[in-house]
């Protein structure tokens, strides 16, 4: 399958266009929306939440990654090869965590360029194309470039602070929960965060820190909006209680 992965939005005519090529290019591969909505203009906040969603799929499939602020500059394209899986998209950090977190993980420069090239618009023109290629499995002119290629080791392993709001007010952080100690407190502002295993474990209205779903330490209150009760952005710095 093609997996999208990009903070285009869902209003407005880009995933639409993105989808257009798809369809054209790799009649009858499933096209499946995992984010439209990643950290806008932050490939170093996406790169955590990218390494961490990545896991729900298999070998061959391709994720479309574009949070690509520096589209039409100096930035290269990309495949990366991680896990079996191929990351078609930016190169500027997107792909940070997913390489860090691979043993054997590859990158390569795209050089191929289509006859038509906005330069505003790369996820349609550059990785929409791409990824319809790998999926086919067809071979895209590229160069192999070596592990020093593109990275970002400033960044750290995890990631303390809200990387992204969902629809219930949940606020999700860089941080993988496994790193944390089962009884690990959280702090937001002066706020102390308990652990809990999930919602219907707490009283409606209290706030808690959870392993969400997929591996990430989220910030949560049952039935209610921990986003406005903690006063979380993205972005709001989380502090981690040492026992």
């Amino acid at each position: 399958m093609i997996v999208l992965f990009t903070d285009f939005g869902i209003s407005g005519p880009y995933i639409g266009q993105v989808k257009a090529v798809l369809a054209r290019e790799a009649p009858g591969e499933a096209v499946i929306d995992l984010f439209a909505d990643a950290p806008v203009h932050d490939p170093r906040a996406a790169a955590y939440l990218l390494a961490a969603y990545c896991k729900a799929f298999e070998p061959g499939d391709v994720l479309l990654c574009v949070v690509d602020p520096g589209v039409g500059g100096a930035r290269p394209a990309c495949i990366v090869e991680a896990a079996g899986l191929l990351f078609v998209g930016p190169a500027n950090g997107l792909f940070e965590l997913v390489r860090r977190r691979t043993t054997g993980a590859t990158i390569r420069e795209i050089t191929w360029r289509p006859e038509r090239l906005s330069p505003s618009f790369h996820g349609r023109d550059i990785f929409a194309p791409v990824a319809a290629c790998l999926a086919r499995g067809t071979l895209v002119p590229s160069e192999p470039r070596d592990d020093a290629w593109d990275r970002r080791t400033d960044w750290p392993d995890d990631l303390a602070e809200v990387v992204y709001i969902d629809h219930f007010g949940n606020a999700m952080t860089g941080l993988r929960a496994a790193s944390l100690s089962s009884d690990a407190a959280l702090w937001a502002g002066d706020r102390r965060i308990p652990r809990a295993r999930t919602f219907s474990d707490l009283p409606e209205g209290e706030v808690f820190w959870y392993e969400n779903a997929n591996g990430l330490a989220e910030l949560a209150v049952n039935r209610g909006r921990a986003d406005r009760i903690l006063r979380l952005t993205r972005g709001t710095q989380i502090a981690v209680e040492k026992s």
